[in-house]
């Protein structure tokens, strides 16, 4: 029997399909599962944006059932957090103080939202777990003014959600577009366009630099450009940081996230999935950690199956993607976009936002992006990216699929912002790199980036 233990924030994204049980598993014996969630696991099944306000409610929500999750005789610790882990005495300590001894562990833990000095003023908000969300719906209303600190995924989705709420949003963002350092600036002044043209007050090229109060509570917030913007609610979306502080010490290399090798590996019977993971793409031949759903539920396939059967051993490679729905307009891209190489960008078509078929040589036309109505089928972009693994002359054949002998525990490192090549900064403003950080959005639409 294996006992493997696993550790996770409140998951943001759909999962995989019903999981079943795996060839070699003593399925009889239970999986210790720790969770900070005090209730049952949730995840965002649609984005801030994906479905009208009102359509979605907390309990469509649900990662799984209570019965099936009964039905994987896990044992599952909601409400108890991960403390400390040991790879040495294979030990996972909890809150409580016991310890539970493991032959794998999987650290998916995810990340949390980056904060301003003033994040705990009353009518403050950051999103990130469902009560974030239902949250911040409370509070949206018609007239009510909401300004949204950060232009990236989230901030630009729940722009989205408001708007259709009836709030008077005002987005605020260092970069001259949204989404530039993902979609480029050409797609990026596109999704400007679109905020304006559903009545968004979009102020780029500008930071916050303060905020007013009166009674304890913020009324307004101070931009760099010496102008004031009156406001209700502020909500901040600057991106997110991995939730590795429990790991300090316990000898796993951290370096913004968990470090791992191809096949999801950081150290001896430790692995790492979603949000919190850092690995080598041989694909790219880059590490790259991803916060995106399709990534998480990928990865923590491919660890699950690293950890029950090394043998043989197959590297984790994907193609990054990632879609985005805005004011029913969705967004969709594929590669490593943070490291562009060239090829054909955006597509326009019959219902479909005016974008050249081949956009003009830069840095825009080195990323696969491609705008079209959200209700339409993703089958086609899935083939894409099925077919981007071939592009450039790389034979997905030629990646090695040897796996390396395991090496011992390295040192904790410091934990650096995102780079070489992270494709995680999309929330942040120009000056941090971050990432996108909520489970859910504002009101029904209470998910994240999801397919």
């Amino acid at each position: 029997m294996r006992r493997a233990a696993s550790s996770w924030s409140a998951p943001r994204r759909r999962a995989s399909p019903p999981p079943r049980p795996c060839a070699g598993r003593d399925t009889t014996a239970p999986s210790p599962c720790s969770a900070r969630s005090r209730t049952f696991p949730t995840t965002a099944r649609r984005s801030p944006s994906r479905s009208s306000p009102g359509e979605w409610t907390a309990a469509r929500t649900r990662l799984r059932h209570p019965e099936e999750v009964a039905a994987l005789g896990l044992d599952l610790r909601l409400g108890t957090a991960a403390t400390a882990l040991s790879p040495a005495s294979r030990t996972v300590t909890l809150t409580d103080g016991e310890d539970i001894g493991w032959d794998a562990v999987l650290i998916a833990t995810g990340v949390r939202p980056r904060r301003l000095p003033w994040c705990g003023l009353p009518g403050t908000h950051v999103l990130r777990h469902l009560e974030d969300a239902l949250a911040l719906r409370e509070r949206l209303a018609a007239d009510r003014r909401l300004v949204i600190v950060g232009a990236g995924f989230l901030g630009s989705e729940v722009a989205s959600s408001a708007r259709a709420l009836g709030a008077r949003v005002t987005l605020v963002e260092p970069a001259p577009v949204p989404l530039a350092r993902v979609v480029g600036h050409q797609v990026g002044a596109h999704i400007a366009r679109l905020h304006r043209e559903h009545g968004v007050d979009l102020r780029t090229g500008t930071a916050v630099t303060g905020v007013e109060t009166a009674a304890g509570r913020l009324t307004g917030v101070r931009l760099s450009d010496a102008t004031t913007v009156p406001a209700d609610d502020v909500l901040v979306a600057i991106g997110s940081e991995p939730a590795t502080d429990w790991l300090t010490g316990s000898g796993v290399r951290l370096d913004d996230g968990v470090v791992c090798d191809a096949y999801n590996s950081a150290a001896p019977g430790v692995y790492a999935a979603g949000d919190v993971a850092r690995w080598h793409n041989p694909l790219f031949g880059t590490s790259m950690r991803l916060e995106h759903r399709t990534n998480a539920a990928e990865q923590a396939m491919a660890a699950a199956r690293h950890l029950l059967h090394p043998e043989p051993a197959r590297p984790f490679a994907p193609v990054p993607y990632f879609w985005t729905d805005q004011y029913g307009i969705r967004v969709q891209a594929y590669r490593h976009l943070l490291r562009p190489r060239g090829g054909p960008g955006g597509r326009g078509g019959p219902g479909r936002r005016a974008l050249p078929r081949r956009l003009p040589q830069g840095a825009d036309a080195r990323r696969r992006v491609v705008l079209r109505p959200s209700a339409e089928n993703p089958a086609p972009m899935a083939g894409r990216r099925r077919g981007a693994r071939g592009l450039d002359g790389l034979d997905p054949a030629t990646v090695s699929t040897r796996r390396p002998l395991a090496r011992p525990a390295e040192p904790t490192g410091p934990q650096r912002p995102a780079e070489r090549g992270s494709f995680s900064g999309a929330d942040a403003p120009a000056s941090a790199a971050s990432a996108p950080a909520s489970v859910a959005s504002a009101g029904a639409r209470a998910s994240r980036r999801s397919r």
